[in-house]
């Protein structure tokens, strides 16, 4: 996916907007692993409450750039700025960005050994800032109520993403990124991830989705922002994506 580069390719810093007016901001993202250059220069806006698809074939970059985003460290950005609701998150790290409102759901959910439904949820909520009360997930999530004294790790994969967005919701949430949120899970679970995740949505709460099911993340999405070896080739409605049949060949392969 990568190829190597020395930093001198990076464009100067004077050439990044400073500030920008949208809810949630990208400028100019530049990130490696090591030497390989992995994100490439990836620049986009969110609104409020919007839903972005972000889209590509295996290796464009689309993990790395949630990571960037979320401020892992890995990979380590270089070059750019991140602003989401007026506040610089690029100067942050992870436990910072998420302090200000980011939380990410990785691929493989995190869910913590040992600590039951509900103690996965309370540990979310060990310090300030707090988001949803417990009750208020299990109205979202009936199915984790039920299962509240049950071992995390012993649900079902569809029951252990809907923990691991619970456990976002649980904090005072602005940005929820989703990394292949319907990966491993068997189509009737993908179709109760995807209700959920119109729930999600008709909460106003603003998201970035990476997924390989490029047609569900398409029709859940407002818009859409596809990566070709770590750069953005087109940015736009998702819709526009869905009725585009060669821009989906072309880069997606769908």
């Amino acid at each position: 996916m990568s190829q190597a580069a020395t930093h001198e390719q990076i464009p100067p810093r004077d050439k990044v907007a400073a500030s920008p007016p949208a809810f949630f901001s990208c400028r100019n993202l530049h990130a490696y692993y090591g030497e390989s250059y992995i994100v490439q220069g990836v620049s986009f806006d969110i609104r409020e409450g919007q839903i972005l698809a972000l889209l590509g074939r295996n290796g464009a970059g689309k993990t790395s750039t949630l990571r960037t985003i979320a401020r892992t460290g890995s990979p380590e950005l270089k070059q750019g700025e991140i602003w989401l609701d007026h506040k610089a998150i690029h100067s942050m790290r992870s436990h910072e960005a998420a302090c200000n409102g980011i939380a990410l759901v990785p691929e493989d959910r995190r869910i913590i050994p040992g600590l039951t439904v509900e103690e996965n949820l309370q540990l979310a909520q060990i310090a300030e800032p707090v988001g949803w009360s417990i009750e208020r997930i299990y109205d979202l999530f009936p199915r984790l109520g039920e299962r509240r004294a049950q071992e995390g790790i012993t649900l079902s994969g569809g029951e252990q993403q809907m923990l691991a967005i619970g456990r976002a919701l649980a904090r005072d949430l602005k940005l929820l990124l989703l990394d292949e949120p319907y990966e491993g899970l068997a189509p009737v679970i993908v179709q109760e991830i995807e209700k959920t995740l119109q729930e999600v949505r008709e909460l106003g709460i603003t998201t970035i989705i990476v997924e390989q099911n490029a047609i569900a993340a398409l029709k859940l999405a407002d818009r859409a922002l596809i990566l070709d070896m770590g750069e953005v080739v087109y940015e736009g409605a998702a819709q526009d994506v869905l009725d585009n049949k060669d821009i989906r060949e072309e880069y997606l392969a769908v």
